[in-house]
């Protein structure tokens, strides 16, 4: 039998290590699949790309929809202000008419009274209820109203 020297068994592993082709073309081969955006083995998890556009135009319409919520919420808080407003406006209003009207007695605090108007044009504050003059009121009604601690008048009706 022959011996195969040793610069001959290398000279053969050299020629057949050359002669190894790869069929894939190189450039359809990732030297890193794992950065792929797409799954590169059959048992690989599905990758969908996102609709970026999508995704902002939801996220724009849900901002505006959060921010009309927020603001229907301010505006009825400004709605609710000016009711308050007003019916502070109004118990000035009546408060100067009634400490301009005639009365005849010293008003207490947290009782009812009645504010009427004369023929003359003058109001008059009275203990009397519309319903108890009887068939006919002297003078015309005006309001019904009760003094709070601050000293103005809360109207009742």
């Amino acid at each position: 039998m022959s011996e195969i020297t040793m610069e001959e068994k290398q000279e053969k592993e050299t020629k057949e290590k050359e002669e190894i082709i790869n069929p894939i073309d190189p450039d359809k081969v990732a030297e890193n699949p794992h950065l792929l955006p797409y799954a590169h083995t059959v048992g690989g998890s599905v990758i969908k790309p996102i609709d970026k556009g999508r995704v902002k135009g939801l996220a724009v319409e849900a901002m505006y929809d959060q921010t009309e919520m927020q603001l229907d919420q301010i505006r009825e808080q400004i709605n609710l202000l000016a009711v308050q407003a007003q019916k502070i406006k109004d118990r000035v209003q009546i408060s100067e008419d009634i400490y301009l009207a005639e009365m005849n007695f010293k008003p207490l605090i947290g009782h009812i009274y009645h504010l009427y108007k004369k023929k003359d044009e003058k109001n008059v504050l009275s203990m009397i209820a519309p319903a108890e003059w009887g068939r006919k009121s002297p003078y015309e009604f005006v309001a019904t109203v009760k003094l709070l601690a601050d000293h103005t008048w809360d109207i009742l009706g």
